[in-house]
């Protein structure tokens, strides 16, 4: 028997410019993970059925282990579906990760971010960019500047108090706003390349200010990429009455992914207190998220 796994994942700031050339800053969130055994067997399966899993093995008996035996996979997860916490990314690290020590397969963190990423945009056909498998292969917080090539890992002691929250009744499929964002980026859209351009420099603003010990120049990045965001995309209402609320209570807030979950942070532990009862109270799953070095 084999094991892989991988967390959640909350971006900070500088999202969606992962996919364009821009920069991303972004935690992995202990409290939620993928789990995946694997084991030989005469004929393939995943159970339960997942196209994300099929398509994973299928690419890694390609790729990665020709010849490799049929495994029977068994995935396991806590990440809240479709809420923008890179829950579908988390099984492919977690498949692939299970197979290689069930292989003795070697891979770097960068292939494997990469490769997961093939898995869902080139296998799968889903619009996504590097951020979520970055952030995941690498573990803990990792700063990522895609126009310059470099991954760098910080200690996550160097956040302040941060807390997630979402509504699993307003969960949206992440695909659907990326794929349209693709196009338009494609065609030239002016306000979406200044958008990303803009997204790419608060994420390199937000690990300078975490580095100085700059909270307000941090949470002003995060809001910073919220409104970029709202400028070049239409959003949800219940999402956006999220990061107001965080807002109205003295929260720094951007959105983690694409799904509706929101990230935000505090002033000190006393302040995360009432912001996470706060929205907890007004109908909302919230958590004061579990963040940790990379292992």
């Amino acid at each position: 028997m084999a094991r892989g796994s991988a967390f959640a994942r909350a971006a900070l700031a500088g999202n969606p410019s992962d996919g364009y050339g821009g920069a991303t800053l972004a935690v992995v969130v202990h409290d939620f993970l993928a789990e995946v055994e694997a084991e030989p067997a005469t004929a393939g399966s995943a159970s339960p059925e997942s196209l994300l899993v099929r398509a994973t093995t299928r690419r890694f008996e390609r790729e990665l282990a020709p010849g490799a035996p049929p495994a029977v996979v068994r995935v396991r997860t806590s990440i809240p579906r479709a809420v923008g916490l890179g829950g579908s990314s988390a099984i492919v690290i977690a498949t692939v990760r299970a197979l290689c020590e069930l292989n003795g397969v070697q891979i770097h963190p960068d292939d494997l971010a990469s490769f997961a990423l093939a898995v869902e945009t080139e296998d799968l056909g889903i619009a996504a960019g590097l951020q979520d498998r970055v952030a995941q292969a690498y573990g803990g917080l990792t700063f990522m500047d895609f126009r310059d090539g470099i991954y760098e890992s910080l200690d996550p002691a160097l956040l302040p108090p941060l807390f997630v929250a979402w509504n699993e009744a307003a969960a949206g499929h992440s695909g659907l706003p990326h794929s349209d964002l693709r196009a338009r980026f494609e065609r030239g859209d002016a306000p979406v390349l200044a958008a990303m351009t803009q997204l790419g420099e608060l994420a390199r603003t937000a690990r300078s200010a975490l580095l100085a010990g700059d909270r307000e120049a941090f949470a002003a990045a995060m809001d910073a990429s919220f409104d970029a965001r709202r400028g070049m995309l239409a959003l949800d209402s219940r999402h956006v009455a999220m990061i107001e609320l965080a807002r109205k209570l003295g929260a720094g807030a951007n959105y983690t992914g694409s799904g509706g979950a929101i990230v935000g942070c505090c002033r000190d532990d006393a302040h995360r207190t009432a912001v996470t009862a706060a929205f907890v109270d007004g109908g909302h799953c919230a958590i004061a998220p579990a963040v940790t070095r990379a292992s």
